[in-house]
């Protein structure tokens, strides 16, 4: 009930208001998930791999890696490790490569983020616009407390509504994508890392000359 009198005070803009709130929280959802999934889970895999890499176990380090293929940072290594007897430099240029191709999947709806934070204001302000042009149509000035006083209340609340609904709508999405946006930052600092650390530990075996370590297809 309550939701209806909103929706019928706040006039036309609500209902696009109410989409955009729809799509992000769906968005939300499979951001966090997705966020989740990667902060319980990748330390843990990268440090396995690293340590079967350095005790020269690459057929066990490439299985732990396929198996949690779904983590971004695994498909940046088995880009650099399924390679057949590269050079360090074609080694690093697979991790580049393949981390640049991932960062799509990292910022994966931040554009929209951005769109709703953008419009979902706006579109409060032309609430209120529209609601300030009932409340200046239904004003009388020879009729001050007549039959007409409640077409400028319903204006001015359609405006004040409208507004706040928009304002509440751009807030919630900027929170969370403000998150994700760190988030991310986060991740491409760790990509860094452990990809440095991997690089390092192949230079070492390729100017050691040990090259049985390499998988063949």
């Amino acid at each position: 009930m309550v939701i209806n009198q909103l929706f019928s005070a706040g006039g036309v803009v609500m209902w696009p208001l109410l989409a955009f709130s729809v799509v992000a929280i769906a968005l939300i959802i499979e951001r966090v998930l997705f966020w989740y999934r990667i902060n319980t889970r990748q330390n843990k895999v990268v440090r396995e791999v690293l340590n079967l890499y350095r005790v020269e176990n690459v057929v066990g380090a490439i299985d732990k890696l396929k198996k949690n293929a779904d983590l971004p940072i695994a498909r940046i290594f088995l880009s650099a490790l399924q390679l057949e007897e590269p050079t360090p430099e074609e080694f690093r240029l697979a991790l580049e490569s393949e981390s640049q191709a991932e960062i799509p999947v990292l910022k994966r709806f931040q554009n929209i983020f951005e769109t709703i934070i953008g419009l979902a204001p706006l579109l409060g302000l032309l609430g209120t616009v529209l609601g300030l042009i009932v409340s200046f149509a239904s004003l009388d000035i020879g009729d001050v407390g007549g039959t007409k006083t409640a077409g400028v209340t319903a204006g001015i609340s359609e405006a004040l509504v409208s507004t706040a609904s928009g304002l509440v709508v751009a807030i919630f999405t900027l929170l969370f994508a403000n998150t994700f946006r760190g988030l991310y930052q986060r991740q491409i600092a760790s990509i860094q890392e452990y990809g440095g650390q991997l690089e390092l530990l192949y230079r070492r075996r390729y100017e050691r000359g040990d090259r049985s370590y390499a998988p063949t297809r």
